[in-house]
């Protein structure tokens, strides 16, 4: 049986974004859906830089709880996010504790389910490397590319 991480994503990789393709494509490995979580610590989600990107900034303690979906993910998956995701020079991999929200893990049998409210660790990606003004822009609770922010995700070549 091959080894899977739980992996938490909040931005452009979740289901609906622009990045999500990253999640689905098997040649990254393998990633499965398992359900809707929230962080246990509040941290400021910002949206910054010329292509509106969404960042964790590693400031638990400060802003908000984060919504969010899990992954359970195979090595080959968790080392393509780590590229993806420049860690660990642009973003940082850290285990976090993430209430479940909701569990869908079809796949798992039922001592493998946690129940909504209980709490597991996950990997998320956030960093340290901002800009100080970004601790004065709003902070988000979800992140939609789509959303009433006015600051849809824009991927390298949709940039002038």
């Amino acid at each position: 049986m091959e080894k899977m991480t739980n992996i938490f994503v909040y931005g452009t990789l979740k289901r609906g974004q622009p990045n999500h393709t990253v999640m689905t494509c098997y040649k990254h490995g393998k990633a499965v859906f398992k359900g809707m979580g929230k962080t246990v610590e509040k941290y400021p989600l910002v949206i910054a830089e010329e292509a509106n990107i969404p960042f964790l900034l590693n400031i638990p303690g400060t802003g908000r709880r984060i919504i969010g979906e899990i992954y359970s993910v195979d090595d080959s998956m968790l080392q393509f996010l780590d590229d993806f995701e420049g860690c660990p020079n642009w973003y940082q991999r850290t285990s976090q504790g993430i209430e479940i929200l909701e569990w869908d893990g079809t796949d798992d049998s039922p001592e493998e389910r946690p129940a909504v409210k209980s709490i597991i660790t996950c990997f998320l990606y956030s960093t340290t490397c901002y800009q100080p003004h970004w601790l004065q822009l709003p902070y988000h609770k979800c992140y939609d590319t789509f959303g009433n922010h006015g600051l849809p995700y824009l991927k390298h070549r949709d940039i002038n």
